[in-house]
């Protein structure tokens, strides 16, 4: 047998956990559109406030899902009402993240083009004041600077 046969199905137990997983699942959908509402402002993605919280449901729904699979439980959920919440916030869960997937493509997209701006400004500027053209050879004629005073 194996060990999936041998696990006793509690439908209390399963209903408990379907429950949690509908809290926790609430939680990073919370977290997400509000991120999502951040990024849709233009916030570059480096000043989100929620990554560390989003990191933390994230890890905490990764290791419920882990923990079923790791013991071939399935939630038998036997209230048709859960389930189909279940369900639902699985779905809406995954439509937050897809946008916020793109939305994260979107800033980080962003903040490279700020940053390539600035760096053609900083050579610009570099190119403006240095005597030195990109062969390395003065550009500019070299100057001479005397005095006439006799000692």
């Amino acid at each position: 047998m194996t060990p999936a046969n041998n696990t006793k199905i509690n439908p209390a137990a399963n209903d408990e956990r379907a429950r949690a997983l509908i809290a926790l699942i609430d939680g990073l959908i919370a977290i997400v559109n509000e991120e999502n509402v951040e990024l849709a402002m233009g916030l570059p993605a480096s000043r989100l406030k929620h990554v560390d919280e989003k990191n933390r449901l994230a890890n905490l729904f990764e290791q419920s899902v882990a923990e079923a699979v790791g013991k071939a439980m399935n939630l038998h959920v036997q209230d048709r009402v859960l389930r189909e919440q279940l369900m639902e916030r699985i779905l809406r869960l995954r439509a937050a993240m897809d946008e916020n997937v793109l939305r994260l493509r979107a800033a980080i997209e962003a903040s490279n083009r700020r940053i390539e701006a600035i760096m053609l400004a900083i050579r610009e500027q570099i190119a403006n004041v240095s005597p030195y053209g990109a062969g390395g050879r003065r550009v500019t004629s070299a100057m001479s600077y005397g005095t006439n005073v006799q000692a």
